[in-house]
């Protein structure tokens, strides 16, 4: 189960990075069209500059959450307040994920796949680091 729940952390975290980075920095209306199927030109200036500085926003404290899980990997998979706050956060993205659907109904293909493997990853993580965080507390 080690290398399962390393995989799907590097996987999970080196997609928040690449999705922060370019959804921050590189090319927002990308993501607009083929992830959420909207054409941004449709907007008025005004809401399209707000939703696009929010979303920036959003992004790059992804990317940030990605950079804090690169760097302090050891700890979050070897300490237990690391390893907490690191799931809280993973955690409360697929939270949201499924109030979404509740509420908004179901999302398109990917972004139901990226709630799957989120949780996977989040499941086999949480199994994994409990077993080794219990090993090292005595």
């Amino acid at each position: 189960m080690n290398w399962l729940s390393h995989f799907l952390f590097y996987t999970y975290i080196g997609l928040v990075l690449l999705a922060g980075f370019w959804g921050a920095f590189i090319n927002p209306y990308f993501d607009f069209r083929f992830l959420i199927e909207l054409d941004p030109q449709s907007l008025n200036e005004h809401v399209r500059a707000n939703l696009f500085s929010q979303y920036r926003f959003l992004r790059a404290l992804e990317l940030g959450f990605g950079l804090f899980s690169i760097r302090f990997v050891h700890n979050i998979f070897h300490e237990k307040a690391f390893n907490s706050l690191f799931l809280v956060i993973m955690g409360s993205g697929i939270l949201a994920r499924i109030v979404s659907w509740i509420i908004e109904g179901p999302p398109n293909k990917f972004h139901l796949f990226f709630m799957f493997y989120e949780l996977i990853g989040f499941v086999i993580i949480y199994l994994h680091t409990r077993k080794n965080l219990s090993q090292h507390a005595g």
